[in-house]
């Protein structure tokens, strides 16, 4: 009878160390955009991702979905002449480079919403003149279509051109937090200093999950 016990005691030990799949982890942060419920009974979420993608970095390299695979990343949007927003959003974009730069599952992603301009070797002399370390900081060109698609449909932000403004173009000033499953989990001022330190205590965050 003892030892019966003791068998059974074990494997109720054993069956409490499992880990818990995937699926019944905690989220610890939020999940951004439209969700929706499957599966026979209904309780099955599927969550917004972001969709393929294919461009080019400051190098001339392919820059994929495959780059970010099973990786955390930030992605926002720019253009290398902009004097408003961008000077203070890529001067914070350091701070998060720095923050996880021998962090390998840790990248980032920006897109010029000017590709016309903004070829690779503009955005070459432009993430040399913040630092970006390659690999790591991938500063992206392309079709226009791609990228503004890009913007709205997979990262729920605005690019767009606008012969209205002085500049001509308008994008966003977020900085989108991206999982390893290509889900948003936050979306924070690219110009404000603490909301991007708020960043970078999520993404150590996420990085628990």
């Amino acid at each position: 009878m003892r030892t019966q016990f003791i068998i059974l005691l074990s494997a109720f030990v054993l069956l409490g160390c499992e880990p818990k799949s995937s699926a019944t982890k905690k989220l610890l942060l939020p999940v951004i955009g439209e969700k929706k419920l499957a599966g026979a009974d209904g309780k099955d979420t599927i969550y917004h991702t972001v969709q393929s993608f294919s461009f080019i970095n400051q190098f001339g390299d392919t820059v994929s979905e495959k780059t970010v695979q099973h990786k955390i990343y930030v992605t926002d949007f720019f253009f290398a002449t902009c004097q408003s927003i961008c000077p203070k959003m890529s001067s914070q974009l350091v701070h998060v480079q720095n923050a996880f730069k021998d962090d390998d599952n840790v990248l980032i992603l920006s897109h010029t919403v000017n590709p016309s301009h903004d070829t690779v070797e503009v955005l070459n002399g432009y993430a040399q003149s913040y630092g970006a370390i390659k690999n790591k900081w991938h500063l992206l060109t392309g079709s226009k279509k791609a990228i503004y698609d890009m913007a709205r449909y997979s990262y729920l932000v605005n690019a767009l051109e606008d012969d209205g403004t002085a500049e001509g173009f308008l994008h966003s000033e977020l900085f989108i937090l991206v999982d390893t499953q290509k889900r948003i989990r936050g979306m924070y001022d690219g110009t404000d200093s603490v909301a991007v330190a708020k960043l970078i205590a999520d993404i150590k965050l996420l990085k628990q999950e």
